[in-house]
């Protein structure tokens, strides 16, 4: 992955991003009424690679509990893979300060993607806690697709979207997270190291959306107003 300027996108192109993630996300069915939390899985790829913006992320994942506070709530269990086939997850957290917390003592560790093992996982949480939808942010793909798909397929049938956040430019990992994103009815969204705004405005709306449903999205939208405001008029039209 390049930070260099010619590898950017543009503004058109991320402007254009936002809106084909947000008419994926105007498809996804509302998962339930507002005003009674949502429970939110959030994933990360934490390999060597994804280092250098490891702490933008977690800052913006903090700030995703600020956007359905007012809504009952948002309920995020942390899961994050590294190293020799690590893989853990935190409990149901309501708090950003107990996020920023524990991902202040993770570290980036060099190891292979384990996108199938975050998925199954994704899966038995749904059938005991009532997962509403999953992020998942990462920069690579190392498994065989068909086998993700699958599980990536059950996560659909179950209604639980997964919403796949894609840091740089690997064809081959485009390719398997766009799989991933339809297969489980969720939406695929590219972002780089300077596109922590337009990350932030997405990572928003899917909380809001998982919290609360379509209503809590434009209830927070009109009191937002700006970007956010623009950001739900697009997404109109596909149920309440």
């Amino acid at each position: 992955m390049t930070n260099d300027d010619n590898h950017l996108p543009t503004s058109a192109s991320k402007g254009a991003a936002i809106d084909a993630f947000l008419d994926d996300l105007n498809k996804t069915p509302v998962p339930f009424a507002g005003g009674r939390g949502g429970r939110l899985l959030f994933a990360m790829d934490a390999t060597a690679s994804r280092e250098p913006t490891w702490d933008m992320a977690a800052q913006i994942q903090g700030e995703m509990f600020e956007a359905t506070r007012d809504i009952g709530g948002l309920a995020v269990q942390l899961a994050f893979f590294r190293g020799f086939g690590e893989f853990k997850v935190t409990g149901w957290l309501s708090s950003a300060q107990d996020i920023h917390r524990l991902m202040s003592k993770v570290f980036c560790l060099a190891g292979e993607t384990q996108v199938e093992k975050v998925l199954k996982h994704a899966r038995n949480e749904a059938t005991r806690s009532a997962v509403r939808a999953v992020v998942y942010v990462g920069d690579c793909f190392e498994e065989n697709i068909d086998h993700v798909g699958q599980v990536a397929g059950e996560l659909g049938l179950l209604g639980v979207p997964v919403f796949v956040f894609h840091e740089g430019f690997d064809a081959h990992a485009e390719r398997a997270f766009r799989h991933i994103a339809k297969l489980s009815g969720g939406a695929y969204a590219r972002f780089d190291a300077g596109s922590a705004e337009m990350l932030k405005k997405l990572l928003g709306a899917v909380a809001v959306f998982a919290a609360g449903g379509r209503g809590a999205l434009d209830a927070y939208a009109k009191v937002q107003g700006g970007d956010i405001l623009r950001i739900t008029e697009q997404m109109r039209g596909g149920g309440q």
